[in-house]
């Protein structure tokens, strides 16, 4: 083989540690491996459907700064059935679409609501000083307020969703237990992302982890070294090790692949130091108030189990489901499971509405 020149070998090195910086919340991660591998140990996918390809009624909302959020609307055909409505917040350099399969198995049982967060997907970008989780939690309540304006609602957030559904239960905590009857937090944490060593042995972890922020923003004002990394080995390597925790399909690794790399470098860099001061635990009480479930995979790299056993210790009575086999994308690797604790969940808030009106 001939030797790689000095610009090549800087596209290489470039696209392994954006990879890892998009996949593991900026983590710099240099591994490299052959597609055949991952093929090999890729297994069947039973449903061969296009990922990502459900789409809703949309609704366009235009933030208090100017940002447009791309909002969509899964209205159910049986008028009962829409008397609870569901609002889906999606990760970190992810889409809405992240919430495939929830989408198509819950269709039908409640208003479905489901929209791409600030500089993410169909969402227009916003400004630098805007990405901060505290934003998000804003851009939430925004999304309530234009499309879900009355009736109960049961919010889900997985990963960075999850912190923006505490954002927006620190800043309305009077709507959790009177609007807000359900919420359900998916791979996510109330705060510890900066001292997570992402299965790596600790002191490197750390590391890796100080080292995220400026690494990511010098990648980001170079985003040229690292285009078309998701297609790569290395970014369907680094997105297995990642994102999965078990020998997810071809078609759900490279469905991943895509979404983080849709994300530009720039809004990665930005929004990584705000994941990192991210802490919300001394708001976690305020969920004793609605149904609370947790789900998190057994192998989730980025939000290990201990950091969803923090929420549910604050939260006495929280159902907590750890889910083998999987690990942070655990709503594609688990779907079937994930897609029956969500409708569970459904029905528990229906039952104490139903216990409510009776007592009333």
């Amino acid at each position: 083989m001939a030797p790689m020149d000095l610009t090549s070998a800087m596209r290489v090195a470039g696209r392994g540690v954006a990879a890892a910086g998009v996949i593991a919340a900026g983590a710099a991660v240099g591994v490299l491996a052959e597609r055949a591998l991952i093929r090999r140990s890729a297994r069947v996918d039973d449903d061969q459907e296009a990922l990502g390809s459900l789409r809703g009624e949309v609704r366009e909302l235009i933030t208090a700064d100017g940002t447009r959020l791309h909002v969509e609307v899964d209205e159910p055909d049986d008028p009962a059935a829409a008397d609870l409505t569901m609002v889906f917040c999606h990760g970190y350099a992810l889409t809405q679409d992240s919430w495939h399969y929830q989408r198509k198995d819950l269709r039908g049982s409640a208003r479905l609501v489901f929209y791409d967060q600030r500089s993410h997907g169909r969402s227009t970008k916003a400004e630098f000083d805007t990405h901060h989780v505290d934003q998000l939690g804003n851009d939430l309540a925004a999304v309530i307020e234009a499309v879900v304006p009355e009736g109960p609602i049961v919010l889900v957030g997985h990963s960075m969703g999850g912190m923006s559904v505490m954002a927006y239960a620190e800043q309305h905590p009077n709507e959790i237990g009177s609007r807000v009857r359900g919420v359900a937090l998916v791979a996510t944490t109330a705060g510890g992302v900066r001292a997570n060593t992402l299965g790596m042995p600790g002191p490197l972890g750390r590391l890796v982890q100080s080292w995220a922020p400026p690494i990511a923003e010098f990648l980001a004002e170079r985003e040229h070294l690292v285009e078309g990394w998701s297609d790569s080995d290395l970014g369907l390597l680094l997105t297995r090790v990642y994102s999965f925790g078990s020998p997810a399909s071809d078609q759900a690794g490279r469905f991943v692949a895509h979404m983080l790399a849709g994300t530009s470098l720039e809004v990665v860099a930005d929004f990584l130091p705000a994941l990192h001061e991210h802490d919300k635990h001394a708001m976690l009480p305020i969920f004793q108030n609605a149904e609370l479930l947790v789900i998190v995979g057994a192998s989730d790299r980025l939000t290990p189990p201990e950091l969803s056993e923090e929420i549910v210790a604050a939260v006495p009575g929280a159902e907590f489901a750890v889910l083998g086999d999987s690990g942070h994308m655990v709503m594609l690797e688990r779907p079937t499971e994930v897609s029956e604790l969500l409708a569970g969940l459904i029905a528990r808030v229906r039952r104490d509405l139903v216990a409510t009106r009776g007592a009333a």
